[in-house]
């Protein structure tokens, strides 16, 4: 019985409760989605109709909440230098968190924020980590999980030390998680390509962030070059990272029972992609 629980992140058009629908149609045994449209800041609340119906059609998929990993809007800058601006990034992720405790899901997988070259790494690491805080205040029940960044431009969370500089600042630890998307990790320069890196990476990791805050990962190659700070997907093989690395995590216990979601460039194949990963379980 396999333990790993591979999907994708799927389409919620026409409504989330769509999203576990989509994901049963490629095999996935988990999957991410955007609750709400990730490109505009205001959306409509959920209604008791469509939250019902996202419960009945994630009960028909077989799919566990807790192998569900909503992602938030890409407007969201936790870490803004402008204070107006942080504000209204903190309104619509704390808006983002309760719509996820409404669908009963228990994580948010988010990217930290950009410092925008306007304040130091460690004056926007304060901002995330006390816009963090006022959120898991005011919510219950849901883990905000910190994505690892590329690097690219002036986003933070590339580096092992940011995750866990803003993990340090978080009062409840217990609602704090990361989530480890492979290409950025690459492009960030952690290598993971051969046996040797990727235990020196994973050993890395453990040391300064911790597994136990482990709580999804992005599975994705990369078109760009170990280090390249730059942020491009590609499908699994077809990339600078290859097949092998996968076949790593497949067969690694410390990524058993958390979601792994591709975000994979050509979603017709993602299908292909869920049982390629499967197969190279031994």
């Amino acid at each position: 019985m396999s333990n790993k629980y591979v999907g994708a992140h799927v389409s919620a058009s026409g409504g989330v409760f769509n999203a576990p629908l989509n994901a049963m149609a490629i095999g996935a045994k988990a999957f991410a989605l955007f609750t709400k449209n990730q490109k505009q800041w205001a959306a409509k609340p959920l209604d008791d109709e469509t939250i019902g119906l996202f419960k009945d059609n994630l009960a028909k998929s077989g799919i566990l909440p807790k192998h569900v990993l909503p992602h938030d809007s890409y407007l969201i800058n936790l870490g803004h230098p402008e204070e107006d601006k942080r504000q209204k990034s903190l309104e619509a992720f704390i808006d983002e968190t309760r719509r996820c405790m409404q669908l009963g899901l228990d994580r948010l997988n988010f990217h930290p924020g950009s410092h925008l070259k306007q304040i130091s790494e460690e004056e926007c690491i304060e901002r995330i980590a006390s816009s963090m805080n006022e959120t898991l205040s005011v919510t219950n029940g849901v883990t905000l999980v910190i994505e690892n960044t590329a690097g690219q431009g002036s986003n933070l969370g590339w580096r092992f030390e940011h995750l866990s500089a803003i993990i340090e600042r978080i009062e409840d630890k217990s609602r704090v998680g990361v989530c480890i998307d492979t290409c950025h990790m690459f492009t960030a320069g952690y290598d993971i390509r051969t046996r040797a890196a990727y235990d020196a990476t994973w050993k890395e990791f453990d040391t300064i962030v911790g597994f136990k805050y482990l709580k999804g990962m992005h599975i994705n190659d990369s078109k760009p070059d170990l280090g390249s700070h730059v942020d491009r997907h590609d499908s699994i093989g077809k990339g600078k990272i290859g097949v092998e690395p996968f076949g790593f995590i497949m067969n690694d216990p410390r990524m058993d029972d958390i979601p792994l979601v591709l975000e994979t460039i050509d979603e017709t194949i993602w299908a292909q992609e869920i049982a390629l990963l499967y197969s190279l379980q031994r």
